[in-house]
Order: structure tokens, then C-alpha cells, then sequence
């Protein structure tokens, strides 16, 4: 009944490309649905890059195969290109809190789709430096983390893992500069709450994986048995 008056007065429109009324999801219409480029085989079975073409073997891309990888597998629901990019970029720069549960939703089909029978015992989100986090206000990865842990039915750990040190932003860095600008920034924290968990961890976007790598390997270090990734989108 609130929602409904609340649309009387505030009516919706697509994130997307501004349709007003989107049919789809609260804030997404079926045409930009359709315009999501959405992430499907072949790809990297380690970090979950695809790569053009068929391959009819499991396939490890030349990154994965020249670092250590902390993470058991990380995948991402679909391409950064299009609506998802817009949605995201609303969500992280603009404040557009209210985009959480449409994007929690393909979050959660994407967890459906590439970890099914995959068993978790917690959702945890890659966090911010409590610097950075002060000027943003939020962290959008953890909303999207206790959105999709709702769905799921599984607890959401806020606090299993902190940066304790800031960094400089990955946008322009290079892959082996993306690498060593989150070395050491993250520790797993409740480490006796930790042991032998298997998390899930959420992020808005990978696109090297440095850091998601980073934080597999601090909660690994802090005890946990397993820890799969899963983004909304791969940049």
C-alpha cells in the first residue's frame, strides 16, 4: 500500500534508460533486462573471465595461470558494458540505494546459475577503508551482501574482514600495479568464528581480481575453509 502511494507521488523510471513505469523489476525494464550482456561459457573456471570462441576443455586464462589464486572460483553475473554498468555506477557514485534489491536479485540468479549445490555458510562483502567509507556513506558491496544474504537464507558477516589500510583507486592501474596496490590491505577478522566457514564474498565489480584475491587470501588466513566470489559485473 506505501509502495503504491509512494509510486502516486514519485513515480519510477528505469535506471536504465529512464522509461518511466519499467515492468521488469522496480527500477529496470524489460528492454534494458534484455540489453544486459549476461556472462556465459567459455571462461576461466578459476577467476570466471570469458574469453571468445569454444573451448571444449576446463580452460585457465594466462593471469590465473601466472599468479596464486586464493579464491576457489569467482564469477560474475555479466558484462559491465550497458544497463549494468549504468545501474552500478548509480548505485556506487550517485547514491542510488534504492537500485540494491534489483541488483540483489541478479546477484542471486547469478548464484543459482554458477554455484548451484555450492554450499555457504556466510555472505561477506569486499569493504572499504572506514576513510573512504566516511566520504561515500555507504558501502555499497555490503548492502548488496546483506540483500543477497536475505535471499539466500544465509547470515551475512559484516565484520569477518576489514581493510586496514587505504589504497589508492584500481580505475587507471595497471594489472601488476592493481596487484601491489591491495597487497596486505585486508585481514580476516573473528578468527575463531572463521574457521572452517565457506564464504561467499560480493563485490559491485572484478576486473583483474586483485582484490578479490586479496581477500580471499585474508579470510583464508584467518580460517576460512572456502571462499567463492560472486560480482555483479566483469569490467
Amino acid at each position: 500500500m506505501f509502495s503504491a502511494a509512494f509510486d502516486l507521488l514519485y513515480p519510477r523510471c528505469c535506471a536504465g534508460c529512464g522509461r518511466p513505469d519499467p515492468d521488469a523489476a522496480r527500477y529496470l525494464c524489460w528492454d534494458c533486462l534484455s540489453r544486459i550482456e549476461f556472462v556465459q561459457p567459455p571462461f576461466c573456471e578459476l577467476c570466471g573471465d570469458p574469453v571468445a570462441g569454444r573451448i571444449g576443455h576446463a580452460y585457465r586464462c594466462a593471469l590465473c595461470s601466472h599468479r596464486a589464486v586464493y579464491f576457489d572460483a569467482a564469477r560474475s553475473v555479466a558484462r559491465y558494458d550497458g544497463p549494468m554498468g549504468a545501474l552500478i555506477r548509480n548505485l556506487k557514485y550517485n547514491g542510488h540505494l534504492w537500485l540494491t534489491d534489483d541488483l540483489a536479485d541478479l546477484l542471486a540468479t547469478g548464484v543459482h546459475t554458477h554455484y548451484d549445490g555450492v554450499p555457504f555458510d556466510a555472505v561477506a562483502a569486499v569493504p572499504l577503508h572506514w576513510s573512504k567509507r566516511r566520504r561515500r556513506g555507504f558501502n555499497q558491496s555490503a548492502h548488496l551482501a546483506a540483500a543477497l544474504g536475505r535471499r539466500l537464507r544465509i547470515p551475512s558477516a559484516r565484520r569477518c574482514l576489514r581493510r586496514w589500510r587505504p589504497d589508492r583507486s584500481q580505475t587507471k592501474l595497471t594489472v601488476a600495479q592493481r596487484a601491489a596496490n591491495v597487497a596486505g590491505a585486508f585481514e580476516g577478522r573473528w578468527r575463531r568464528w572463521l574457521q572452517g566457514r565457506r564464504i561467499l564474498l560480493v563485490d559491485d565489480v572484478m576486473t583483474t581480481g586483485a582484490t578479490a584475491n586479496e581477500c580471499a587470501r585474508a579470510l583464508k588466513e584467518g580460517g576460512a575453509a572456502t571462499v567463492h566470489v560472486m560480482t555483479l559485473a566483469r569490467g
